[in-house]
């Protein structure tokens, strides 16, 4: 049986919101089998508990925001990401604040929170969303089209699209495809890091967002150039962040997805669309186990113990 799986012990880390700059303390604690992954307010007189799905998604500007009555969590996709890298069905997050730490802005620091915490497989199977036929969601914006697909595959594929038109980006990589297993991920993807542009700063400060910014948890371009000292982690960083993202947005489904995912300059707000595009078909997709390991994709075969640093 390809089984469902937590972390053995609860584990903490303090950071940043990338956002709201506000101090955050962030708790990982385990959850039973088939409880999924739930986000929850402790700071609040009451503690506030949001369980993930694409309409818990409340708020898509420059992050994924999760919410229930009235109350929010910002910047929820690197956490999520990090989750479904390592395989992580079942989790409590509890933050005492709006906004999930940014810590070094990529998703490696909570593949570390994970691995150290201990993975657990647990003695439920593992349920996937398996797509079944093709779903897209294509807009049209004044800098040009954007869209996100998902089509049936065996296994998990991405293919993701960049295109920025800045001088530092565009000579870099502006496609990867990358064949989700659970290795590879946290060798070739959790480490890229979130981008942004000083020409925003001020009109992102000003309606609240990028409070908390920095060289220490962003990549950071004037208009020509990368501002941070030791440049880029790999080539593809820029590409492969995005695609970091997407991963993260489209586990807010709950479950791993069997399919391809392609992209070209989609964000947070189309990744959310496609979910909701799927699941509004009751014939596009389906939900499936593996009572036999050996009968499930490769990528998603990887025990607890060969993902440990």
């Amino acid at each position: 049986m390809l089984a469902q799986r937590s972390i053995r012990s609860a584990t903490r880390a303090v950071g940043v919101g990338l956002h709201s700059s506000e101090r955050v303390e962030l708790s990982l604690l385990p959850a039973p089998p088939d409880s999924g992954i739930v986000v929850r307010r402790v700071d609040l007189p009451q503690p506030v508990s949001i369980p993930l799905s694409p309409q818990a998604v409340v708020d898509t500007r420059m992050a994924t925001t999760v919410g229930a009555g009235g109350v929010k969590v910002h910047t929820v996709e690197h956490l999520l990401s990090a989750c479904c890298g390592l395989g992580v069905d079942n989790l409590v997050i509890e933050v005492d604040a709006e906004e999930i730490p940014i810590l070094d802005g990529s998703a490696s620091s909570f593949v570390y929170l994970l691995q150290s915490a201990g993975l657990q497989d647990q003695d439920r199977p593992r349920r996937f969303v398996r797509v079944r036929k093709p779903v897209e969601v294509r807009v049209q914006e004044r800098d040009g089209e954007k869209w996100a697909r998902l089509e049936p595959h065996d296994g998990f594929r991405l293919d993701f699209a960049i295109e920025f038109g800045h001088p530092a980006i565009d000579r870099t990589a502006q496609d990867f495809r990358f064949e989700f297993s659970m290795p590879e991920y946290v060798r070739e993807i959790a480490r890229a890091r979130t981008f942004g542009f000083m020409r925003d700063v001020d009109a992102l400060r000003e309606i609240g967002l990028a409070q908390g910014g920095s060289l220490e948890n962003a990549i950071v371009m004037d208009e020509s150039r990368i501002l941070n000292q030791g440049g880029l982690r790999f080539d593809a960083e820029f590409v492969k962040h995005k695609m970091l993202d997407a991963i993260g947005d489209l586990y807010v489904i709950g479950h791993p997805i069997l399919g391809a995912y392609s992209a070209y300059r989609s964000g947070h707000a189309l990744n959310n669309a496609l979910l909701r595009a799927l699941g509004s078909d009751p014939e596009a997709f389906e939900m499936v186990v593996f009572d036999d390991e050996t009968e499930a994709p490769a990528g998603f075969r990887a025990s607890a113990r060969s993902l440990l640093y």
